[in-house]
């Protein structure tokens, strides 16, 4: 029943229209807002620190020639204090290509530039979205619709990864270079560009391959010649901290998505956590590889084998967030036409209901800790207390049903006895 409530919104172009309208209104007004608080313009003071806060800093930072500190607990702090007055804290540990990108905004009032950061990967991904999902396109975004906002809501990246990803998902068939380049450009958040990468490897894509890591190294050597090599130094050393935080919980655990930040939440030790989401990698990428095995049998169209490398892509790094649930749409909607024939409309719900689950649950809590706590509330390690990770759950269940859908299709069809003549 809920599978067929939410593939009714295709039903006619008038329900499509209606449903695309109402999901980009509210997010334009969403946009609006958000450009309001972030640019300070509001009535009210805001000291949380948000993403879009730290990437600023980060901006800023690039232009004082002094980059290198916010990959330093002990001075990224202060930073982050200094501008918002908030005791909470991001640690930073983007790759120094994402630095660059980040560079141009710093110029710009932080409204401003959240306005154009958001509007451009936002209008991007969209577009990407509507060329893959076609006439499915009103379904995908109401399924989506809650990781659109949290993404919105904090100003990450996820619209910009999503397009990258929905790049190489439209290209890798005729233009390898062009989805080299865009798989490439995943430099900036690597962990989310494993599953592709496999996919790349299993079916012998060479050339977009190559240029992909001809992107990576270009891109490397621009970073070192902007910011001198002991960038890199810098950014090791963030990333080891970033281990040492994850394990004793600094992170907003309760807004990830990974079988670490869910298992871990559950109450069970880091070490067996973290094999649980070694393991849950290995799944997501065995996953991959019998998708590419249906698509050299046909029967499966390339569309969802790559569909599927796409759905596995937040499942593989225990560092994964609700806001980075949009290359999830971009799965969704490349498989749902293989999906209508190879699951009954049970498992389709599940699949639906598990995203809008992930999707919508960081955002539920972070909305009741903020008006239980207040906006100026640090809540880091508050919400571990008081919030699991539901969306890592979820992740789980939906990798469960995904293979149980692809070992169901690699099984011989039973042959139907012919009548006697």
């Amino acid at each position: 029943m809920f599978a067929e409530t939410l593939e009714a919104v295709q039903s006619s172009p008038s329900k499509r229209t209606i449903y695309v309208r109402f999901v980009l209104a509210a997010l334009a007004v969403m946009v609006l807002f958000k450009t309001f608080r972030f640019g300070h313009w509001i009535v009210w003071q805001v000291h949380e620190l948000s993403d879009f806060d730290a990437f600023y800093i980060v901006a800023r930072e690039i232009w004082h020639g002094q980059v290198d500190l916010a990959y330093r607990f002990e001075t990224l702090i202060k930073l982050q204090q200094a501008f918002t007055g908030s005791t909470s804290f991001m640690p930073w540990t983007y790759p120094p290509h994402f630095d660059l990108l980040l560079a141009p905004f710093a110029l710009l009032p932080e409204g401003i530039a959240y306005l154009l950061f958001v509007t451009v990967t936002l209008t991007s991904y969209l577009l990407t979205l509507r060329t893959i999902a076609d006439k499915n396109f009103a379904h995908v975004l109401v399924v989506m619709f809650p990781a659109l906002a949290i993404t919105v809501g904090c100003g990450q990246n996820g619209f910009l990864t999503g397009t990258l990803i929905g790049i190489v998902c439209l290209n890798v068939e005729r233009r390898q270079v062009m989805a080299g380049l865009a798989l490439g450009a995943m430099v900036i958040k690597p962990h989310l560009a494993i599953a592709a990468g496999f996919y790349m490897l299993a079916t012998r894509r060479w050339t977009a391959l190559a240029t992909a890591t001809t992107v990576v190294l270009a891109s490397s050597l621009a970073c070192t010649l902007m910011f001198g090599w002991q960038i890199w130094t810098a950014w090791l050393g963030a990333i080891r901290e970033s281990a040492i935080f994850l394990d004793r919980g600094f992170y907003p655990l309760f807004r990830m998505v990974s079988t670490y930040a869910a298992l871990g939440r559950a109450g069970l030790p880091s070490s067996i956590a973290f094999w649980a989401q070694a393991a849950a990698a290995s799944l997501a990428l065995f996953a991959v590889a019998l998708a590419v095995w249906l698509g050299t049998t046909r029967r499966a169209s390339p569309a969802f084998t790559i569909g599927v490398a796409t759905l596995v892509s937040v499942m593989i790094s225990p560092y994964a967030y609700d806001y980075d649930l949009p290359i999830i749409g971009i799965g969704l909607a490349l498989i749902l036409p293989d999906l209508t024939q190879m699951a009954n409309a049970r498992e389709r719900g599940f699949v639906y209901g598990l995203i809008l689950l992930a999707g919508a649950y960081g955002m539920l809590q972070s909305a009741r800790l903020a008006a239980q706590f207040g906006s100026d509330a640090d809540l880091t390690g508050m919400e571990d207390k008081l919030a699991p990770s539901i969306g890592g759950f979820a992740m789980m269940a939906l990798l469960a049903l995904l293979l149980r859908l692809l070992w169901r299709a690699t099984q011989p069809v039973a042959a139907v006895p012919q009548p006697a003549e």
